[in-house]
C-alpha cells in the first residue's frame, strides 16, 4: 500500500518587508505614503516538497537559507505569504530552546501547560507523567523555577515533553545541539523508535553525521531557494560544494571550475591565522580536497583526501621539511605529520624555485570539528629554523555516521561465535 504525505508543502514562499527607517513603516501603516518605502527579502520563494508518513526527512542549507522559517510555516508559527501546508497527523515541535515555557513556572507546571497547548487533558498528561520525568531525568529540580535551569536541563525537559505526547510527526529544530552526548544518544534511539513505528520525523541540523545516519531524505536549501532533494550523500556532496560558494548545479555541468592558482579562493580560510617564521621559505597557498577533488573544509569519515601546499624558497634551502598537524578545537595536538618523517626528501631547493606537497590519506578522526596548521622548517647551514608556520589556517569539519571512543577509530572488525 502506497504511504500517505504527512506534510505537503506547495508553492510556498515567505517575504519580508525591509524598512530602511522605522519613520518609514509608520507612515505606510496610517496611509500617509502612496511610495513603496521598503525592500522585499524573501526568506522562502516557491518551495514544493512532500514528505511521507513514517520518513525521516532532513532539511540543510546555510546559514539565512530558510530551514527554520519553513519550520515555523509547518507548525503554524508563522503565516506564509504565498502558497500553502497541508498537515496530516498531530505535531509535536522543538524549534527554540523554551518556546511554550513560562520561566516562572516550575518544570513540572510547564510539563502540563505545554500538554494543554498541544491539546491533551489533564488525565492525559497525568498518564504520561512517568515517562516524561523519566526521560528528562532532571531530578528534584522538577520541582524549581525553569529560570533556574542550566540550558542542558532546558532542553531534556522540553524534548522529554514533546517525544513523549505521542505525536503523529516530530519536528526538530537544531535544539538537541546543547544536550550532552549521553542525552543526544538517549535521542536519537528514541527517533529510531519513532521510525519503527511509522511515524514522521522532520528536522533541521547542521551535524551531517546525523543527517546522513539518520535521514531517509535530505531536502537542500540555500537563500531561501529549494536547491534539490535526495539521498543523504548527494544532498550532502552538494552542500559542502556551498560551504566554499560552489554552484553545485554548475559543478554538475562541468561548469565553475577553480583554476589551479589561488586554492584559497574556493576553501574557507581562518582571517586570524596565527603566522610566524624568517621565512627563507614561504608557505603560499594550501588546500584540503576531498575523496572526488573538490575543494572543502568537510571530509567524509573514512574517505580518502589530500592537503596541499604550496612552497616558494626565498633563499637556497639545504632540506625543507614540510608539515601539518590536527589540533581539535580545545588546542589539543591530535595527530600529524611531515615530510621527514614520512620519508620524502626535497633535496637543496634554489632561491625563486617553488614547490607543491601533497599528503594523502585516510581520514579516520571521529567525527567533530578540527584544526589545520601548516609549517615549513629545516636546516640553515647546520642549525634547525622555523621557515614559516601557519597555525590554526583553517577549521576541518569531520562527518561521521559512527563515532567510537576517544579521537581516532581503531576500524575494528567484530565477529560473535555461540
Amino acid at each position: 500500500m502506497e504511504s500517505k504525505n504527512a506534510i505537503e508543502v506547495k508553492h510556498l514562499s515567505k517575504m519580508y518587508k525591509l524598512y530602511d527607517k522605522p519613520s518609514d513603516r509608520l507612515k505606510e501603516s496610517l496611509g500617509l505614503t502612496r511610495k513603496k518605502r521598503y525592500r522585499e527579502h524573501y526568506a522562502l520563494r516557491d518551495i514544493n516538497f512532500n514528505i511521507h508518513e513514517g520518513e525521516c526527512v532532513g532539511i540543510i542549507g546555510t546559514n539565512g537559507s530558510g530551514k527554520s522559517t519553513i519550520l515555523k510555516i509547518i507548525t503554524g508559527v508563522l503565516a506564509p505569504t504565498e502558497g500553502e501546508v497541508k498537515v496530516n497527523g498531530r505535531i509535536s515541535a522543538l524549534l527554540e530552546l523554551g518556546a511554550g515555557f513560562n520561566m516562572e513556572y516550575s518544570g513540572l507546571e510547564n510539563v502540563y501547560l505545554n500538554g494543554t497547548m498541544i491539546g491533551f487533558s489533564e488525565e492525559e498528561i497525568d498518564a504520561r507523567l512517568d515517562d516524561i520525568l523519566a526521560f528528562a531525568d532532571i531530578g528534584d529540580y522538577i520541582h524549581q523555577p525553569v529560570k533556574m535551569y542550566s540550558s542542558g536541563m532546558f532542553v531534556r525537559l522540553a524534548f522529554a515533553v514533546a517525544i513523549n505526547i505521542d505525536p503523529e510527526i516530530l519536528i526538530v529544530d537544531e535544539a538537541l545541539s546543547v544536550g550532552d552526548v549521553f542525552f543526544q544518544a538517549k535521542c536519537y534511539h528514541k527517533f529510531e523508535e519513532f521510525k519503527q513505528q511509522g511515524k514522521t520525523i522532520l528536522f533541521v541540523s547542521h551535524d551531517l553525521g546525523s543527517v546522513s545516519k539518520y535521514c531517509d531524505r535530505v531536502i537542500l536549501l540555500n537563500q531561501g531557494v529549494m536547491l534539490d532533494e535526495g539521498t543523504p550523500k548527494a544532498m550532502v556532496d552538494m552542500y559542502k560544494q556551498l560551504l566554499v560558494h560552489q554552484d553545485p548545479v554548475k559543478q554538475a555541468e562541468g561548469e565553475d571550475k577553480k583554476p589551479e592558482e589561488n586554492w584559497r579562493e574556493g576553501f574557507q580560510v581562518n582571517p586570524n591565522t596565527l603566522e610566524y617564521g624568517e621565512k627563507q621559505a614561504e608557505i603560499k597557498d594550501f588546500v584540503v580536497l576531498d575523496d572526488k577533488g573538490r575543494q572543502t573544509n568537510t571530509i567524509e569519515k573514512g574517505s580518502t583526501f589530500r592537503i596541499k601546499m604550496k612552497i616558494h624558497f626565498n633563499e637556497d634551502i639545504q632540506q625543507p621539511i614540510m608539515a601539518y598537524t590536527f589540533k581539535n578545537i580545545q588546542g589539543t595536538e591530535i595527530t600529524g605529520t611531515n615530510t621527514m618523517y614520512e620519508g620524502v626528501t626535497v633535496e637543496h631547493p634554489d632561491a625563486g624555485r617553488e614547490c607543491v606537497v601533497t599528503f594523502e590519506q585516510r581520514m579516520d578522526l571521529q567525527g567533530g570539528e578540527y584544526l589545520l596548521s601548516f609549517g615549513c622548517t629545516g636546516y640553515k647551514d647546520g642549525d634547525f629554523a622555523v621557515f614559516h608556520r601557519l597555525y590554526d589556517a583553517c577549521n576541518i569539519t569531520v562527518v561521521s555516521s559512527k563515532n567510537t571512543v576517544g579521537f581516532y577509530d581503531m576500524n575494528s572488525s567484530v565477529s560473535v561465535e555461540e
